[in-house]
């Protein structure tokens, strides 16, 4: 894992998200065409007490170079990322981050020793904020015991121990903290998003400099008023005033400001960031990264300059790294003979044998990208798409011949190439508007198509597919309202096409023709609801009669022993019948061709193709089946009848949730990729209708992994698919499991070079995807030639935590040492808790208890409790607690850790207890409440859950979406609220009930109010949207998050997830939603710290609103 990969997706977000951002004009050529010049990049600078030295971080690495000046040395060196360099106040240390272990964990560096030491080791993200003046506590802040993204701050002992909650109001955002040089009071940031490397902000990451006084959390104070973003606190004037990171006159920009006074501008700079500012201990110099440089701040003067680095040193790892992956393999072709395989790694192109697997050959040796490989019908020719001309274009390779061939070379780039059954046609999309097939003997092109198609890597897994006879094309073009259909066209046609099927569906990726051109399927479906499984019939089909199954007993049989003659006539009926005693011939001896050559398990490498050679012509192609979703060539034509085809649609009785569908090559199967019970799984659906088995998808695969690429073998008695990044091959008589393919792709890795295609790649998805064709002003270009040459690698190794349920009382631990219990987890393994003296028997810990030991590790002050944690996730572990911290009575309970997110899970819910319990109290029982985390289809789920039937009987519901992440299920939760009585039904006997509800639609019928808040974001304000547009009740709150943009996760080639905004929001008027926050009706502000009251301010606002209380 390489930080490119983070880096630069940040960079490209930051820019496209800021309207109005101006960058040079474009250069003439593009720099993806050229090798770049590597400039490095100087980042998060901390200064020495002294002010004499300063450490930064470049390329994932700690340097230090003199605070003028000069010559930069290595310092720490690791092949993961090191970060947040910090002197301690005496500067006999260093503490920083390194995600050697995890996330991120905090270290400490003994400079006199060499000593490294690991304070952290929880499984969550901590981000170093500061020590304390007196050199004894470190602070971090850490999301790891909040709910969601929330940050809280803790601090540890320099010398060891567990870390404590010092600020943790819940579901409130606090990090970046400064201990005051007192010791008692602490600056740190309120609210906000953490986005440091976004550009301008939107409501979401306006932020507030708070100040806790004598670390008590019943004295919290805002310093500044929000509307900005406002980070990194840092105390100067030995305590008197506040330092700080803001952007509230729209460049980020060192502020200062006296509690109580008026903040005041020391930075003057126009453009630029201003990031990850770090004072000395004396306050009289801030050292901060700005354009990718270091940069000093005398705050006596307020003279900013950039200090002058020259890099001395080797970073760790080697540039080249020999890489035998055996996982992480995408885009499998299985051969037409069955006998091999192609794939991609790592965004090369390998092959191997399908029997044997292996070490496989590497086909091709660029550093662009490439992908979807297809073999041609011959079984000897690969095409795949190549992107090391900056667009997508379509090469050929010859395994006879050692040869690459370049086929298209289009500016608007080419994707998804498929050789027409025959083989005499090559078809592909081209700019994501046209599908155009190529002559391969003649190398000329045809539009067969036009329409409005996905670009990659947005593009669906078979968008179209081939007629048997190789005369037609099926597409699914996205049409009118995003309804998706499939149509045909002629290849040799006039670039006309026609719609066979007429859904108002949204969601539809594979097509496919049968083998004898009878019928096309594809998949089909509305998000949130099941995909199915769709057959269109292209000729009104003729039944077939149960009755003939019984005359077909009596017809005679050929014998074995028939002339070749005799077998010529019966496989081919049109052939000529020799007269009656006509002489046997004597068979002729067909001539036989080379067969393609396998790759052999020792071949590791193959001789770099010429780009001027082409294939041996004349070669003649052996058609026998191609990939999925096509058949076997015939010379039958294919038959439509227009006339009717719309009544001649039916959808398959599957039964599961269909999102990939191929046929068989024999034409009895169809091969689907379907979820059920939470899982993605293959599924077989019989073709036959004379089958008296029952009429359902039968599973054919029950693992867990996420699967892709299935496809069948030639003889259609095998299923070969790639699932978790492994090839594995299942066949259909389930007597025998899956087993794995395994091979190997073993190539060099130059990963400084690997690093740049990857930002490469990233930026061309932006530059072909990115919703808005102007990116809001920018100039992309530019940003290419800027951000290129600055990008710095990383790695790591993930460790996991164990979770108890438990929180500890912070100042008890820090004056004795002891883990006092302050908090148990409903539901969290210290409340599931099982005796150990009596296995049957539950005994939770209890509130006031003391942890004195796991597994006979006695703990005290310098035991790291996530240290014994580490690694015990679902394991038994035995936990001694006593009601004293001498022993008294000492219990040894049995539990059970958990991860990270289902103790999170179980911290919500017992949130969400607590504010359905206050809404119940404040409303004297009158009003019910539910909240939604997200918008996805779980919670959507949990909503009809929590609108129970106690909630259906209050007078009024309060609806929280507050710090919902969004999803995409707004439609149908606004549906529940949306939906008003028209009838009433009343059993003869029984109460009355409304209509909809007692016919089992989901409808609430009760008046509601809606609370938000700036972390409402994403598919959480379309649900604010609808909300106040269909006026369903008031907007209590703060404005939403204005951060809602459509995005998808694509993968780049080493493997990192890539989020893509690729579709613009707006309100019915044409308003984008985007940097736009949804407003509300009642504004009320909460408060940070107000977790810590037994009030909540905006459920008391909502619940006067409905109960007419003002």
């Amino acid at each position: 894992m390489f930080a490119v990969k983070n880096l630069c997706v940040c960079a490209v977000v930051v820019v496209l998200l800021t309207p109005g951002l101006k960058f040079p004009a474009a250069r003439a050529q593009n720099a993806a065409a050229q090798q770049p010049v590597s400039r490095p990049y100087f980042y998060e600078p901390s200064i020495s007490p002294d002010r004499k030295e300063i450490a930064f971080v470049s390329g994932g690495d700690i340097w230090t170079v003199p605070a003028e000046g000069g010559e930069a040395r290595l310092l720490v060196s690791h092949p993961a990322t090191e970060s947040r360099p910090l002197y301690s106040p005496d500067g006999r240390r260093l503490a920083f981050i390194s995600t050697r272990t995890g996330n991120g964990d905090i270290y400490v560096l003994d400079f006199a020793s060499g000593d490294l030491k690991r304070l952290t080791f929880d499984d969550g993200y901590e981000q170093l904020d500061s020590w304390s003046y007196d050199g004894k506590w470190i602070y971090f802040s850490s999301t790891a015991r909040d709910i969601s993204a929330s940050n809280d701050i803790y601090r540890v002992s320099a010398e060891g121990g567990t870390p404590m909650q010092v600020s943790a109001d819940r579901y409130a955002n606090e990090w970046s903290a400064a201990p005051a040089p007192n010791g008692t009071d602490l600056a740190f940031v309120g609210k906000g998003y953490v986005q440091w490397w976004r550009h301008g902000h939107a409501h979401i990451d306006e932020s507030v400099i708070m100040l806790m006084r004598n670390h008590s959390t019943n004295g919290y104070e805002s310093l500044t008023d929000g509307g900005a973003k406002e980070v990194w606190p840092m105390w100067g004037d030995g305590g008197k005033s506040l330092y700080f990171m803001s952007d509230r006159g729209g460049a980020e920009n060192i502020w200062k400001i006296t509690p109580g006074g008026q903040a005041k501008q020391v930075t003057k700079f126009a453009d630029g960031r201003v990031l990850w500012p770090s004072i000395s201990y004396d306050g009289r110099a801030i050292v901060f990264e700005r354009g990718f440089g270091v940069w000093k701040l005398d705050t006596e003067s307020g003279r900013a300059v950039e200090v002058r680095i020259a890099r001395r040193g080797a970073p760790a790892g080697p540039a080249v790294e020999r890489v035998r992956q055996t996982d992480q393999l995408q885009d499998l072709a299985l051969s037409p003979d069955g006998k091999k395989v192609a794939f991609i790694a790592r965004g090369e192109v390998f092959a191997a044998s399908a029997t044997d697997g292996g070490d496989a050959v590497r086909v091709t040796t660029t550093q662009a990208p490439e992908s979807q490989p297809t073999w041609a019908p011959d079984s000897r020719r690969l095409a795949y798409v190549s992107e090391r001309n900056g667009k997508g274009q379509i090469f050929l390779y010859d395994f006879g011949t050692n040869a690459e061939t370049q086929l298209t070379s289009a500016k608007d780039g080419d994707d998804t190439p498929r050789f027409s059954p025959d083989g005499k046609w090559l078809a592909f999309e081209r700019g994501g508007r046209e599908i155009r097939a190529l002559n391969l003997e003649s190398k000329q092109e045809r539009v067969v198509a036009t329409g409005s198609l996905q670009r990659p890597p947005l593009n669906p897994d078979r968008p179209f597919t081939w007629s048997p006879d190789s005369r037609w094309i099926a597409y699914i073009p996205v049409g009118q309202k995003l309804f998706r259909n499939v149509f045909v066209a002629r290849v040799e046609g006039d670039g006309h096409s026609q719609p066979v099927s007429f859904l108002a569906n949204g969601g539809s990726d594979t097509v496919s023709w049968s083998p004898d051109g009878t019928f096309i399927l594809f998949d089909t479906g509305q998000r949130t609801e099941p995909g199915q499984l769709a057959r269109v019939d292209l000729i009104p089909r003729t039944p077939r009669f149960r009755e003939d199954q019984f005359r077909d007993l009596f017809k005679e049989e050929t014998p074995k022993n028939v002339s070749p003659t005799l077998r010529r006539q019966e496989n081919n009926p049109q052939s000529p019948v020799p007269p009656p005693g006509t002489p046997p011939q004597t068979p002729t001896p067909t001539p036989t061709q080379t067969p393609a050559p396998t790759p052999s398990p020792s071949e590791t490498t193959t001789p770099a193709p010429s780009p001027t050679q082409s294939p041996t012509p004349g070669r003649t192609p052996q058609p026998l089946v191609v990939a999925p979703g096509g058949a076997k060539p015939t010379d039958k034509p294919v038959e439509i009848v227009f006339d009717g085809i719309r009544r001649r649609l039916s959808l398959l009785p599957v039964g599961v949730d269909v999102s990939y569908q191929t046929v068989s090559p024999d034409g009895k199967w169809i091969l689907m990729i379907a979820g059920a019970e939470n899982e993605t799984n293959l599924y077989l659906f019989s073709l036959d209708e004379l089958s008296r088995e029952p009429s359902v998808a039968r599973q054919l695969t029950s693992t867990p992994g996420f699967k892709t690429d299935a496809q069948f073998s030639p003889d259609s008695q095998q299923v070969f698919y790639v699932e978790n990044g492994r090839i594995q091959i299942a066949p259909l008589d389930q007597r025998q499991p899956p087993r794995s393919l395994a091979v190997a792709a073993e190539m060099d890795v130059d990963f400084a070079r690997e690093k740049t295609e990857v930002f490469e790649q990233g930026w061309e998805y932006m530059r072909d995807n990115f919703y808005d064709p102007n990116f809001h002003g920018a100039d992309w270009q530019a940003v290419h030639d800027q951000l290129l040459p600055v990008s710095s690698p990383f790695g790591s190794t993930q460790v996991t935590t164990g979770r108890l349920g438990l929180d500890f009382d912070r100042e008890e631990y820090e004056r004795t040492g002891r883990l006092r219990v302050a908090q148990v987890i409903p539901l969290g393994p210290a409340a599931l808790a099982r005796d150990t003296a009596s296995p049957d028997k539950t005994r939770a810990v209890k509130v006031g208890e003391y942890l004195l030991a796991v597994d006979g590790k006695q703990l005290d002050a310098r035991t790291n409790l996530d240290e014994l944690l580490n690694y015990k996730i679902g394991r038994r572990i035995t936990l001694a607690v006593a009601s004293s911290p001498e022993g008294a009575g000492v219990l040894e309970l049995d539990v059970r850790p958990v991860n990270l997110a289902t103790e999170k899970g179980l911290r919500y819910r017992k949130w969400v207890d607590e504010k359905r319990a206050y809404v119940e109290r404040v409303s004297a029982g009158r009003v019910g409440y539910v909240h939604m985390i997200d918008m996805s289809s779980a919670s959507l789920s949990q909503l009809y859950v929590d609108l129970d039937a106690e909630n259906q009987s209050k007078e009024a519901v309060v609806i929280d979406i507050r710090h919902n992440d969004g999803g995409f299920v707004n439609v149908y939760a606004v549906d529940v609220l949306a939906r008003r009585s028209y009838l009433r039904m009343t059993p003869r006997g029984f109460a009355s009930a409304p209509a909809r509800t007692a016919l089992g639609q989901r409808a609430l019928e009760l008046p509601t109010a809606l609370v938000t808040d700036q972390y409402s974001l994403s598919d959480a304000e379309d649900f604010t949207e609808g909300y106040r547009s269909l006026r369903l009740g008031k907007v209590v709150g703060e404005p939403t998050a204005g951060w809602i943009i459509y995005t998808s996760g694509v993968s780049l080639i080493d493997g990192t997830v890539f989020r893509l905004p690729f579709i613009r929001i707006q309100t019915a008027e044409g308003v984008d939603m985007e940097l736009n926050p949804r407003p509300v009706d009642v504004p009320i502000t909460r408060p940070v710290g107000e977790g810590y009251t037994d009030h909540d301010s905006q459920l008391d606002a909502a619940v006067r609103e409905l109960l007419g209380k003002r």
